[in-house]
């Protein structure tokens, strides 16, 4: 752990210095206004170990990583049914675009793009009222996270709320196809709440820990999911995890990975870690660009990629 320790703080340091930070995501204000020189980095190795430097306690907006998340869930309660109503191929396209959804009448290209997660969230939604879905969502992050202070942030969450016309034309699009069984404010509200979790670098690196070790979380050895199943999300992760810059992410870091408009991205190192980033600068397909940045030294310095050293 000494070597991963050395090589988070180098990666930090260097980080700081660089002058590349790319833009923040003004088109949501809440997230205008977040510090673009802001940077955390944390490793959570298979023993519990922890490696952080940087900004790596300061809570953020976690967006679409939560999407992860919600997979997670959705396929616990529909299993393979959840495919029916969203694909497993990457887009080409903005996260946001409504484009595809026209062609495929209806049906999403995958969990990852907004349409996809809007979809998952009402699988989650339904039966259920949206209070009652969300407290799901959340109480899942906490569990995972080991940690009961996680909490949404309201001022974020309303803020999408206020500005969310494209994805409310998303979801509206998906209803008329009947791929929405929720009323559409219901599974918005949900939506938008769940993608303004605020955590640390810390805590959703230990989110993301069953996926680093075949589902099961080592803390405890207890099974979240099958071993198949992330197996799975870990695949939909590299090839759909970062939109239209999914390939440019596999080719540079070489790892499973889900990014947010927030800055921060979760990498899995399978056996090995669970990795978390945070730098609030976006590149053009909205992926983080220094976070980016730092899971290519990570990967290249550790040998981490997952198609070899």
């Amino acid at each position: 752990m000494s070597m991963i320790e050395r090589v988070v703080k180098e990666i930090a340091d260097e980080m700081r210095q660089r002058p590349d930070r790319g833009e923040v995501a003004s088109y949501i204000p809440e997230l205008a206004r977040v510090d673009p020189g802001a940077f955390g980095l944390a490793v959570i190795d298979a023993e519990g170990n922890v490696a952080a430097a940087g900004d790596a306690d300061v809570p953020f907006s976690i967006q679409s990583i939560s999407k992860v998340f919600t997979l997670t869930l959705a396929l616990g309660k529909a299993g393979d049914r959840l495919w029916r109503r969203v694909g497993r191929e990457p887009s080409g396209s903005a996260f946001n675009s409504i484009v595809q959804l026209e062609h495929e009448r209806g049906i999403p290209r995958n969990p990852f793009i907004n349409a996809g997660a809007i979809a998952v969230t009402d699988l989650i939604l339904s039966g259920h009222q949206p209070r009652e879905a969300l407290g799901e969502i959340l109480r899942f992050m906490q569990f995972l996270s080991d940690d009961a202070n996680i909490t949404i942030d309201r001022a974020v969450a309303a803020s999408e709320q206020r500005t969310g016309f494209r994805n409310a034309a998303l979801a509206n699009y998906m209803k008329s196809f009947g791929v929405l069984e929720n009323p559409v404010e219901f599974t918005l509200g949900v939506y938008f709440h769940h993608c303004a979790i605020a955590m640390t670098c810390k805590q959703l690196a230990m989110a993301g820990r069953f996926l680093a070790h075949s589902g099961i979380n080592p803390a405890t050895g207890a099974l979240v999911v099958h071993p198949d199943r992330a197996k799975r999300i870990n695949a939909v992760m590299l090839t759909c995890g970062h939109y239209d810059g999914s390939g440019e992410f596999a080719y540079r870091v070489g790892l499973p990975g889900k990014s947010g408009v927030g800055g921060g991205i979760l990498a899995i190192a399978p056996g090995k870690a669970s990795i978390a980033v945070w730098s609030p600068g976006l590149d053009a397909a909205g992926n983080s660009h220094l976070g980016r940045v730092a899971l290519e030294a990570l990967t290249k310095r550790l040998g981490w990629s997952i198609f070899g050293v």
